[in-house]
C-alpha cells in the first residue's frame, strides 16, 4: 500500500512538473504576409529555427494582410514579431496614415532584404508605361498591407490615382484574377523571385510584361521622405522576362514591441543571424540579410537587444 502511494506520489510530481514546464513555455507568433509573397516561407524557416534552436521556445507563422496589418497587430499586442516594409513602419512610429489615430512603438529587430516593387501586366494588354494604366483595373494589393501604401503612392505620383478601378487582392488572388481576365494589371512589392509571378510567367499563352517605373522615386520621397530608392528587377527573374527593369526598392524590417524584453530581441536576433544558412535554405532573399545593412536600413529605432547583438559584431549602429 505505502509503496503504491508513493509511486503515486512520484508519478503526479512528475506529472505537476512537466505541466509547469508546458505552462512556462514561451509561445512566438510571427506576422507574415499571403501565402503567395516571401514573407510567408521566410517567416515558417524564422519560426521553425527560433523553436528548434532555443530551448522552450515555440514559434509559430502566421498569415496576416501583412505590413500595416502585422503593425496594428504588434500595437494591439496580439502578435510578437513581425515582417513590414520601411515605410509602413516609419508610418506607424511616427502616426502617419493609416496609424494617425493611433501610433506604435515598433522597433527594429533585423533589416532583412529589399522589397522591389514590382507592376505587373501581360503583353496582351496593351499596357507599356504606368500612365496607360488609366481607366483600367487593377490591384494595389491586401487592405491594411505595404503594398497597398506603397502602390497608392506610386500611383498618386504617377498622376493615375484618381483614374483606375482598384481591386485589393493579395499576390496570389491578382495573379488568378489576370489569368481570368478580371484585371488588367497588379502591383505588388515583394522579394525576387516572387512565387505568385513566377506562376503568372509560366502560364500557357501568358507572356508576362514589368513596367518601369522608377521615375517616381524622386517624387515620392519629397512628400514621404527618404524611403525609396532606385533598384532594378534584374532580367530573367521571370519567365519571358528579357531585360532588366528599373522598379523602386524599400526594405524589409523584422519588428517588434518596444516592451519586449532585451534578452528575447537578444536572443531572436542571434539565433536568426547565426542560423542564416537554414534560413537561405527556405528562400534565396535571406542571402541579403547582412551585417552591413543593419547600419543604415532602418527608418525607425533598433530594439535595445538587437542593437547590443549587432555592436557585439562589430556593427556601428545608427543613433
Amino acid at each position: 500500500m505505502m509503496k503504491g502511494l508513493v509511486k503515486a506520489i512520484v508519478v503526479a510530481g512528475a506529472l505537476g512538473v512537466a505541466a509547469l514546464a508546458s505552462a512556462q513555455s514561451t509561445r512566438l507568433s510571427i506576422g507574415t504576409g499571403g501565402t503567395g509573397g516571401v514573407y510567408y516561407p521566410m517567416g515558417g524557416g524564422m519560426a521553425a529555427i527560433l523553436s528548434k534552436y532555443v530551448p522552450g521556445w515555440e514559434a509559430t507563422a502566421e498569415v496576416t494582410g501583412a505590413s500595416v496589418a502585422n503593425l496594428q497587430l504588434i500595437g494591439q499586442g496580439k502578435q510578437d514579431i513581425g515582417f513590414t516594409m520601411a515605410d509602413a513602419a516609419w508610418d506607424a512610429v511616427s502616426g502617419l496614415a493609416k496609424f494617425k489615430d493611433r501610433k506604435v512603438e515598433a522597433r527594429t529587430l533585423m533589416v532583412l532584404y529589399p522589397n522591389k516593387m514590382h507592376v505587373v501586366t501581360t503583353e496582351a494588354s496593351g499596357i507599356r508605361q504606368i500612365t496607360d494604366l488609366k481607366g483600367k483595373r487593377i490591384s494595389t494589393g491586401e487592405p491594411n498591407s505595404g503594398t497597398e501604401v506603397m502602390s497608392l503612392r506610386l500611383l498618386e505620383a504617377a498622376g493615375v490615382d484618381k483614374d483606375v478601378q482598384r481591386e485589393r487582392l493579395s499576390v496570389a488572388e491578382g495573379v488568378n484574377a489576370i489569368k481570368d481576365r478580371k484585371i488588367d494589371a497588379l502591383l505588388w512589392v515583394g522579394g525576387l523571385p516572387t512565387a505568385a509571378i513566377t506562376d503568372l510567367a509560366t502560364t500557357p499563352g501568358i507572356t508576362l510584361k514589368l513596367l518601369d517605373h522608377a521615375q517616381y522615386a524622386d517624387a515620392m520621397n519629397r512628400k514621404w521622405g527618404p524611403l525609396y530608392v532606385k533598384g532594378t528587377i534584374p532580367a530573367n527573374t521571370y519567365k519571358g522576362q528579357t531585360a532588366d527593369v528599373g522598379n523602386l526598392d524599400v526594405w524589409n524590417l523584422l519588428v517588434a514591441d518596444r516592451k519586449m524584453s532585451d534578452e528575447m530581441a537578444y536572443t531572436i536576433v542571434k539565433t536568426l543571424m547565426e542560423k542564416k544558412d537554414e534560413l537561405v535554405a527556405v528562400h534565396r532573399e535571406a542571402k541579403n540579410i547582412t551585417l552591413e545593412s543593419q547600419a543604415s536600413g532602418s527608418p525607425i529605432p533598433f530594439h535595445p537587444g538587437a542593437r547590443r547583438y549587432f555592436e557585439e559584431r562589430g556593427v556601428k549602429m545608427p543613433n
